[in-house]
């Protein structure tokens, strides 16, 4: 089914807003505000639609020729100028926040958001992906899956990934292709670099045994040469009816499979199954921000803490780290381990859920919040408002649940300072950064 409509902005998602003959409302993948487009309906519901353009008839002077054949899966931006992106992605917030009823009036902001911070690098920037594979007469193939469809795309890499990542991934394909291996035996490939270029991947499997890479067999050491592009590499099984990166058994490990990066002058060490961001030059301009804006608080609590990379950068002598996933809280203690060596910040780690560590909520201390894209629980805003820490700190990775969550926390705080942070150069993806200080009372 094609139907022409005419694009009229761009919404939280990415994609492109317009109105289809009957009325309904069509979210359009491919298309930029003021564009005449050709759109296939890809899911059709009662109130709305989702679309793909598959025909410009009239193109913005903002859009750009795709690099990849497959952008759609994995970066969809790329058919607009980096300036445009950027622009847009600012746009979008301002129409969140004003929804919520979001008052910046008292941020850094009042006179309208500033420029979205970047790095000036849209491509090669990204220190992990997950690729699927796909197989054929040639043999097996790295892919993605291709957006409106149940087929997928064969790939030599991304242009978004650091070239170690890539190189990596091809590795791995390269060497599953010296035992023939069955794309229906295999589920995807995690591959993570640090900012040196070292690798790690994460292969997960469909087969409870899974001997022969890189020479590994059971009677063998894990001292198995790896190729020079993988430093370490992990196989997991994971059960055929589980999502494809879930793990259900580990089967071996190779080599090293520890990243190291510094952050702020802070040495932090991680895995492939750990959080941890995947732009890290970004990421350090946030945390130059977080820390001014702490100034010099003595203790600092940093609820989702993953292993530590923001309240071990940003306190000044101690921080408590509280975080759930067990690999994380893993490295979090030995980051802890080595701050603490080398004359930084002390810090107590803590595995639980936020909404379950309320207690370290308190009011004597900031508190830092960096949650997945669900935002806070109602309990941990509860908590908040309930205890009043003078200072929060909220980086969030989804501007709807930041507007929502802030908009809550206005009944007793001011946002001082905000800023927009692009993370993922070619996806719409936004990560919103704000500091609330508490209202004083009359």
């Amino acid at each position: 089914m094609f139907e022409e409509v005419i694009i009229e902005k761009l919404v939280h998602g990415g994609q492109g807003l317009a109105t289809l003959a009957d009325g309904r409302k069509v979210f359009v993948w491919n298309a930029l505000p003021g564009e005449t487009v050709r759109v296939r309906i890809i899911k059709a519901k009662h109130s709305y639609a989702e679309a793909i353009a598959e025909e410009i008839v009239k193109a913005s002077a903002e859009r750009v020729e795709p690099s990849e054949a497959n952008y759609l899966a994995t970066s969809p931006w790329q058919m607009m100028t980096y300036d445009a992106e950027n622009k847009y992605k600012r746009e979008i917030v301002e129409e969140l926040f004003a929804h919520e009823k979001v008052n910046l009036s008292k941020a850094d902001a009042a006179n309208g958001l500033a420029e979205v911070v970047h790095d000036d690098r849209p491509w090669n920037y990204r220190s992990k992906m997950e690729y699927s594979f796909w197989g054929d007469d040639d043999g097996l193939h790295l892919a993605l899956h291709q957006r409106g469809s149940h087929g997928k795309q064969i790939v030599q890499g991304s242009r978004l990934a650091l070239p170690a990542v890539d190189a990596a991934a091809n590795a791995v394909c390269a060497e599953l292709n010296k035992f023939s291996v069955r794309a229906g035996d295999l589920k995807t490939v995690i591959v993570r670099a640090d900012q040196q270029g070292r690798a790690v991947a994460a292969l997960f499997v469909k087969r409870q045994t899974f001997d022969g890479l890189f020479g590994h067999s059971p009677e063998t050491d894990m001292d198995t040469a790896l190729p020079s592009e993988l430093q370490g590499l992990r196989v997991y099984y994971s059960n055929p009816k589980s999502p494809a990166s879930v793990t259900t058994d580990l089967l071996y490990e190779l080599g090293d499979c520890l990243l190291h990066d510094d952050l702020l002058g802070t040495s932090f060490v991680y895995d492939v199954d750990s959080f941890f961001q995947v732009n890290l030059p970004v990421f350090e301009k946030a945390l130059t921000v977080i820390r001014k804006q702490l100034g010099d608080a003595p203790v600092v609590t940093d609820m989702y803490a993953g292993v530590g990379s923001i309240g071990l950068s940003v306190a000044s002598e101690s921080v408590d780290l509280v975080e759930l996933d067990p690999a994380s809280v893993r490295m979090a203690a030995q980051n802890a381990e080595t701050s603490l060596r080398r004359g930084g910040s002390a810090a107590t780690v803590i595995e639980a859920s936020t909404e379950k560590a309320l207690d370290y909520i308190v009011g004597d201390r900031p508190v830092i919040f960096d949650p997945p894209r669900a935002g806070l629980h109602d309990k941990v805003t509860a908590r908040v408002l309930e205890v009043q820490p003078k200072t929060i700190v909220y980086l969030s990775c989804n501007p709807a649940t930041h507007a929502r969550d802030l908009a809550r926390l206005q009944a007793a705080y001011d946002i001082t300072h905000f800023e927009i942070f692009n993370f993922f150069p070619r996806t719409p993806h936004i990560e919103t950064l704000a500091v609330l200080s508490l209202r004083a009372l009359i």
